[in-house]
């Protein structure tokens, strides 16, 4: 079960996702491709390493997306974010918050070696 930052991430997301694919002019037109994208972030939250903690993701030191799939949330993120102040202002600030939040060190299991 997801805690609540995780939860207010993916809210965040699907709503960034959503506005993006009604509104963006270069959005792709191929159905489901957008849901697909939703779902695959989802599951990329809900294993994310460092859970509550997390820090925001172009600032974490594991990337757990494939290349393509960071590539597409960047550009649905650049277009949305902005955007999302007017329609989800508390979501934009909190993202905004949790954006300058310190990046926590790695958990034991995933250090390197010495």
């Amino acid at each position: 079960m997801s805690g609540k930052r995780i939860t207010r991430e993916k809210e965040t997301i699907r709503k960034m996702i959503a506005r993006y694919e009604a509104q963006c002019p270069q959005a792709v037109s191929e159905e489901g491709y957008y849901q697909a994208l939703n779902a695959y972030a989802d599951k990329r939250l809900d294993k994310c390493i460092f859970a509550e903690e997390k820090p925001a993701c172009k600032q974490c030191p594991v990337h757990c997306y494939q290349p393509a799939k960071r590539e597409e949330m960047k550009q649905v993120m650049r277009w949305a974010g902005p955007r999302m102040l007017w329609r989800h202002p508390i979501l934009t600030v909190r993202h905004l918050i949790d954006d300058r939040r310190p990046v926590p060190p790695l958990p034991e299991k995933y250090r390197p070696k010495k």
